[in-house]
């Protein structure tokens, strides 16, 4: 495939650059994508689905949110499960002398 690239516009030009971005950027998942589905066919041919055979679920699992373990004191509709940063109203509460425990839903 050759391209005479003077003969493009700079518009023309920057599109190909994007496009060719994206591709180079996608290029292994799209293999991978392939690779599985030969893979998924064959075991069908065989008579399995490819997780029976690897032992794998077919979908990831997902995690259900986590439940608000503490709440602000001065506006209980403002929760914090206690994982991750600590909200701003925690670190408050604490500077004036409350305990997490105070704070327990």
């Amino acid at each position: 495939m050759e391209f005479d690239l003077n003969a493009l516009s700079l518009r023309e030009l920057k599109d190909l650059y994007s496009r060719i971005g994206r591709a180079i950027a996608t290029y292994e998942d799209r293999k991978k994508k392939e690779a599985l589905a030969e893979l998924e066919e064959k075991a069908r041919e065989m008579g399995f689905s490819l997780s029976e055979l690897t032992g794998l679920s077919a979908a990831p699992r997902k995690r259900a949110p986590a439940a608000a373990k503490y709440a602000n004191p001065a506006n209980p509709a403002e929760t914090w499960t206690g994982r991750g940063r600590k909200p701003r109203w925690f670190e408050a509460a604490l500077a004036q002398g409350k305990s997490p425990e105070d704070m327990v839903i």
